[in-house]
């Protein structure tokens, strides 16, 4: 989780310096950036497909300067129907979680898209947008930590050549402090289990 290169003097005496931020990092959770409707909805073979949508081209703009962390996530939805007769507008739900040291969920939020097909258009794109809070204090390291992270180690040292994140204790302040943003479709069970097995 260590974002980009110090810059000037990046490195020096055999060492890198990287530059950790307190914006957490964005991503579509596996199994959730694509959803697909069935007609008749309990049907679950290839001549039933409705529609299809996949989540895309996420980004994040991140706002750190202040005791909260704000980011701002936008994506795109490109959906594709099997009947175009008509004009139709579908309505998917999607959802932004954040998550702390990779497993444990600290705020969820649920919004929905509606995608608009032309009559005759078997193809559709729409904008939908979320963001996600997080406390500045929450997301920084804790001094002690911070100084064995950045402590200097020189060739000799009996510590020159260990990664400092080996140690548990480490690794897990690291962890506390590591956040991300994770934007997918709200799918069903039913859903979820034909994303992980098609």
């Amino acid at each position: 989780m260590l974002g980009g290169c110090a810059g000037k003097g990046e490195i020096e005496d055999g060492g890198i310096t990287a530059v950790r931020s307190a914006c957490p990092q964005v991503a579509v959770p596996a199994g959730t950036g694509d959803i697909t409707l069935f007609d008749p909805a309990t049907s679950r073979d290839s001549t039933a497909i409705d529609v299809t949508a996949t989540i895309t081209d996420v980004r994040s703009t991140c706002g750190d300067a202040g005791d909260q962390v704000n980011t701002a996530v936008t994506f795109d939805v490109i959906a594709r129907r099997t009947h175009t007769e008509a004009a139709r507008d579908v309505v998917l739900p999607y959802f932004v979680t954040v998550v702390r040291g990779g497993s444990a969920v600290v705020a969820k939020r649920v919004g929905s898209v509606t995608v608009h097909f032309d009559a005759g258009r078997d193809r559709a794109q729409a904008s939908a947008a979320g963001s996600a809070q997080i406390a500045r204090a929450a997301a920084t390291l804790p001094d002690d930590v911070r100084a064995e992270l950045t402590r200097r180690r020189k060739p000799g040292d009996q510590d020159a050549a260990v990664d400092p994140l080996s140690k548990p204790e480490i690794r897990q302040a690291v962890l506390r402090v590591t956040f991300e943003a994770l934007v997918g479709f709200q799918l069903t069970d039913d859903q979820l289990k034909y994303n992980a097995q098609r």
